[in-house]
């Protein structure tokens, strides 16, 4: 017989999760990417920095959840096909590269990524492997509809997405205009073969 035990001590608060979330966007916002400290966060949130360092492990994994995990954690498009489903992807995509916290955020972030490869590391497992599971429903369904034949390389189309979307909004800081999501989709789909 198996008994399950509780986790030990005090379950996280999910209020004090997101007071932390708001705190770091906030900040970004008042002080920008490098001025914004763990210190600064735990304070503007009400709380010790052990509250933090309990749920990431540094500065730049408490920013990458506040400003670009919308996406990795919404609901999976399921429009019926599969050009709707990455149109709704890449928009949602576009919206959250596009907030202001977000764009001032990108290249403190990306110097941070490029400097500590032990980072990127945790970055991949810990939202970005997860995120890519997620979606390849969306081109699981796509190839039970008939709509792609073959294996799909389903982390290089999330990667082309995530990369047009990067550069266009957040390096060349382009207009978001109401079709991009829609031709972005419409690229992709065409070069893996929708039918």
């Amino acid at each position: 017989m198996t008994t399950s035990r509780s986790p030990l001590g005090r379950p996280r608060d999910q209020r004090t999760h997101e007071a932390i979330l708001r705190a770091a966007e906030d900040l970004i916002m008042d002080q920008g990417y490098a001025g914004t400290s763990i210190s600064a966060i735990a304070t503007r949130a009400g709380v010790g920095k052990d509250a933090i360092y309990r749920r990431w492990p540094g500065k730049a994994e408490l920013i990458y959840e506040a400003l670009y995990s919308t996406v990795d954690t919404g609901p999976i498009p399921d429009t019926g096909t599969l050009l709707g489903d990455l149109t709704q992807l890449t928009r949602a995509l576009l919206d959250e590269f596009a907030t202001p916290a977000a764009m001032a955020t990108l290249p403190g972030l990306l110097a941070d990524f490029a400097a500590d490869p032990a980072l990127r590391s945790r970055l991949r497992s810990t939202f970005l492997a997860p995120a890519r599971a997620r979606m390849a429903e969306v081109f699981d369904r796509a190839a039970s509809r008939g709509e792609i034949a073959g294996t799909v390389q389903v982390d290089l189309v999330l990667d082309t997405l995530a990369g047009a979307v990067f550069f266009h909004v957040g390096l060349m800081g382009e207009p978001l205009t109401t079709e991009l999501a829609a031709q972005l989709a419409e690229i992709v789909t065409a070069g893996i073969g929708h039918r």
